[in-house]
């Protein structure tokens, strides 16, 4: 697994409890492989979609680059890996008209490629984290247009 200078300095309680999350995934039949293909083939099917290929189409110039990017995002949430460096919110917010039926596509078509790709158990600990991220995402973003709002 790759290794940035935040994972190298960690504590040693949070390197243990990083290679617990980690050793939680495995046993769930969720490695980098899993991951690899869960975004790799997610995102052929956004491209294909639709209501979000546009989205994407519109925002995503180099689609390597994103799919590393999204690969690295996935690790860290499943394993704590701590090599994403990102802001999500700050990527989101700024799509006008994102909200939740599109969110609700994206975690539709998230569980179809899921359900493909691994048992039960291994596609509800995924989806889970999903659904939390979209619900993260939402907040944000609402909190961000009230915002925008009220100083109108």
């Amino acid at each position: 697994m790759p290794q940035n200078a935040t994972s190298q300095a960690a504590s040693p309680h949070a390197l243990a409890a990083r290679e617990a999350k980690r050793r939680e995934a495995l046993a769930l039949g969720i490695d980098e492989n899993f991951i690899s293909n869960l975004v790799d083939n997610f995102y052929a099917r956004v491209r294909e979609d639709s209501a979000l290929g546009p989205i994407f189409d519109a925002r995503v110039k180099d689609w390597g680059e994103h799919l590393d990017r999204m690969k690295r995002f996935w690790r860290s949430v499943l394993f704590s890996s701590g090599e994403f460096l990102g802001n999500p919110m700050i990527k989101h917010v700024v799509i006008p008209g994102l909200d939740r039926t599109l969110f609700d596509r994206w975690l539709l078509l998230f569980g179809q490629i899921l359900d493909e790709l691994g048992d039960e158990a291994a596609r509800e600990h995924v989806h889970s984290r999903a659904r939390m991220i979209a619900a993260s995402l939402l907040n944000g973003i609402a909190m961000y247009r009230a915002r925008q709002q009220a100083n109108d």
